[in-house]
């Protein structure tokens, strides 16, 4: 069996009852980042053998894991934060398992598309994530563009070295609309900066971002105005 087990984005308090029994009783977890994870399982008192996956060893380590759940081991899949595969590794694993017959259950937890989207103050009934956004300038426009004329609410990750570059492609490409920006989901210091996509990019001029960035940006409305604007 394969569990893909959601763990924590900050607050550790926010892992799953699920999710600890599940992480306490497999014979092996595959992780993104062991270091991490070594530190939430020593957090709940759990100990088990880790073999790190991630985007430059999969192909590397995905035999041996491979091999594990072949033999009828239990192995969970966590990534540094939030669900396996959704912008993290873990699809190359989910794949082969499917292809050998093996087993495979979600255990669901936090997420941080979810808690910005919920926490934006922007139109929650229909959204797109769209992850990140290649790192280039021109490749980045041309990803945003195409969801311009998209009437859901778009959600990408960002970098905080590219926050700044992100913004202002939005702009210039989504038009002046309302977006939300979220850092340090979760954890002491969370922060959700709401404003027009100009606005946040003046606001950024003079600020240093840290951390992982989710940025909520809203949709256009099939009758040409703002997504919000047509509910309101």
């Amino acid at each position: 069996m394969l569990y893909l087990v959601a763990t924590p984005i900050g607050n550790l308090g926010d892992i799953t009852l699920r999710a600890l029994e599940v992480l306490k009783t497999v014979d092996l977890v595959v992780s993104e980042d062991t270091r991490k994870t070594g530190i939430m399982l020593k957090h709940f008192e759990i100990k088990k053998p880790q073999v790190s996956f991630f985007e430059g060893n999969e192909q590397r380590n995905l035999p041996r894991i491979m091999a594990a759940l072949n033999e009828g081991k239990e192995v969970a899949l966590v990534t540094e934060a939030g669900s396996p595969s959704v912008s993290d590794p873990g699809f190359t694993l989910v794949r082969s398992a499917l292809e050998a017959g093996i087993k495979i259950t979600a255990v669901p937890g936090p997420t941080a598309v979810v808690a910005a989207l919920s926490l934006s103050g922007l139109p929650v009934h229909s959204f797109t994530f769209r992850g990140f956004p290649p790192r280039k300038p021109g490749p980045r426009k041309r990803f945003f563009a195409v969801d311009a004329d998209a009437p859901h609410t778009l959600i990408f990750y960002e970098s905080p070295y590219r926050l700044k570059a992100f913004l202002q492609d939005a702009l210039e490409v989504y038009g002046d609309r309302r977006a939300a920006v979220a850092n340090d989901l979760t954890k002491l210091f969370e922060r959700v900066d709401r404003g027009s996509l100009s606005e946040l990019v003046k606001q950024y001029e003079t600020e240093e971002p840290k951390g992982e960035y989710t940025v909520v940006i809203e949709g256009v409305s099939t009758r040409g105005g703002r997504a919000a604007d047509a509910e309101e």
